[in-house]
């Protein structure tokens, strides 16, 4: 579970088990597995940390997956 700020500044806790994906246009937007969509104030590399750091808490390891082309 990780901390998050949504736009209007009201914190919730989220289950980072269910981002799908994450975009930043500029707000950053998370895609849940459910196919639910949240806006929120936090970049993507402050979740992506928040995450990694949950993860080793709870003693997983974590693949993060770069879907862009090599150059």
């Amino acid at each position: 579970m990780i901390a998050l700020r949504r736009l209007n500044n009201d914190e919730f806790v989220l289950n980072s088990d269910l981002i799908e994906t994450m975009e930043s246009t500029p707000d950053t937007v998370l895609t849940l597995t459910t196919g639910k969509k949240i806006i929120v104030r936090n970049g993507v590399e402050d979740i992506v940390r928040k995450t990694i750091k949950y993860k080793q808490l709870c003693g997983q390891a974590l693949q993060v997956v770069n879907k862009q082309p090599d150059p």
